[in-house]
């Protein structure tokens, strides 16, 4: 009888071993190897391509100088938030790979996305819902589509079966969690079948020129499941988050290998599916209080898009020995160098305080422009006295207290313009980059913290 190979397989990052381990040497979880069976010796291989017949292609080498350097025409979408996270619309031949929280909308949305694309033939593959259900979400999102076409299977054999009779120009998968492969003697959602079942979708992708989309699950701490491999064999990652008790939806880019990483797209979710939302810096600023103390606006870009949007700072006198710091939306660690700036240049005894940082609309914020409205928020909050309503902040604060340039100022001021602000502070070292004839809106130039704290104040 002919050997079966196995291995095992840590259940959290997906590190492979020949021998069961008590502890991951990746992730240093315990107690999370699982044996599985990689392959039969007595199983031939196959790929999407010879399922039901035994042809294979031979590819040959070429040089570079013959390749085509011409850049493939991309797939534009009628949904302009995904053109511009995927880097410009769709590119043909790519796996891209779309990761979010359960019930955040990831089938509502590409459900919504296949419809739209009216001039090409459409395949949506379902492991987890049945047609009706499908079907009910489609009159929900109120699209036809005449070559739009179901298929709920989970075993890789039929569905590219299906896929060389009906030849379809966009493949959607929800989710790759449930396919299962013929070559893999193992459980689907484990980490061989993710691994095997992923890596026949993009062979089938490159060498038909389709574009597929992957909808995958995520883990408990938030990053994707199963194998990290599964990250590297997609062209693209896209992360879709949000708050489920909020309407906004955040679609993230993560890696994408035909555009930047740092897109962003914004969607609100309602009756009738997603909605993009073309100028969110209206929305998250549409609730703000103007009467009290802690609010400020920071003007940040994310990829090529300028927003503004508000910060939220509260200190108050702490009650117990150890002052609180919680953010939400920020990271922990640069509040607490900013508090160590304004305690060292300042002079300001945040020691004592207690400190709340919140950014309005469920976003979070990785650009440090930022920090000159968080600063301001806080001396704000620390003073009791309102910041003027018609004030924005652009800046980066050092560790001596200098106000530091940022890139893309000008989009910035002109976002803030656009949207009524009449003062923008930002570092003097911008200076060069802004010509002030062309706006409308102040520009007052900074070079420390606090100089800041002469002007608010």
């Amino acid at each position: 009888m002919s050997k079966i190979k196995t291995a095992f397989f840590c259940s959290n990052c997906g590190y492979e071993s020949a021998k069961w381990l008590g502890k991951c040497p990746s992730c240093n979880n315990w107690n999370t190897f699982i044996e599985e069976v990689i392959q039969k010796n007595n199983q031939p291989e196959l790929n999407w391509q010879n399922y039901g017949s035994k042809q294979t292609t031979n590819n040959k080498a070429i040089a570079l100088d013959e390749v085509n350097p011409n850049e493939q025409e991309r797939i534009i979408t009628a949904n302009n938030e995904l053109n511009r996270v995927l880097g410009g619309g769709i590119v043909p031949g790519s796996i891209v790979l779309v990761a979010g929280e359960p019930g955040i909308g990831k089938s509502t949305l590409f459900l919504q996305i296949g419809l739209s694309l009216q001039n090409l033939t459409v395949l949506y593959i379902s492991g987890e819902e049945s047609e009706q259900q499908i079907k009910m979400r489609a009159n929900r999102i109120q699209l036809k589509h005449p070559s739009f076409y179901l298929l709920t299977e989970t075993t890789t054999q039929s569905i590219f079966n299906e896929i060389k009779k009906l030849q379809p120009q966009l493949v959607i998968v929800d989710s790759v969690q449930t396919l299962q492969s013929n070559l893999i003697d193992a459980g689907a959602g484990s980490i061989s079948q993710i691994r095997e079942c992923t890596a026949e979708f993009q062979r089938f992708a490159k060498e038909t020129n389709t574009p597929v989309f992957l909808i995958g699950h995520i883990t408990k701490d938030g990053t994707i499941a199963g194998p990290k491999i599964l990250e590297h064999i997609v062209d693209a990652v896209l992360q879709f988050e949000g708050d489920r008790h909020y309407t906004y939806r955040i679609l993230r880019t993560l890696k994408n290998r035909f555009g930047s990483t740092s897109e962003l797209g914004i969607y609100e979710m309602t009756g009738d599916g997603m909605k993009e939302v073309s100028n969110p810096s209206e929305i998250l600023l549409t609730q703000r209080e103007h009467t009290l103390s802690g609010s400020a606006i920071a003007a940040t870009v994310e990829g090529i898009r300028p927003l503004l949007i508000e910060v939220q700072a509260l200190v108050t006198q702490s009650v117990y020995g150890t002052p609180q710091r919680t953010v939400s939306g920020f990271d922990l660690r640069r509040l607490q160098l900013l508090l160590a700036v304004l305690e060292k240049r300042g002079g300001f005894l945040f020691g004592t305080k207690d400190v709340f940082i919140n950014i309005a609309g469920g976003l979070k914020v990785e650009d440090p422009s930022i920090d000159l409205a968080l600063i301001a928020a806080l001396l704000s909050s620390y003073e009791d006295i309102p910041l003027p309503a018609h004030i924005c902040f652009a800046g980066e604060v050092g560790l001596n207290g200098e106000i530091r340039a940022v890139n893309r100022i000008e989009q910035r001021i002109a976002e803030a313009e656009k949207l009524g602000f009449e003062k923008i502070f930002v570092s003097r070292y911008n200076q060069k980059a802004i010509q002030p004839k062309k706006y409308s809106i102040e520009i007052v130039a900074l070079s420390e913290v606090q100089e800041l704290y002469q002007q608010l104040f």
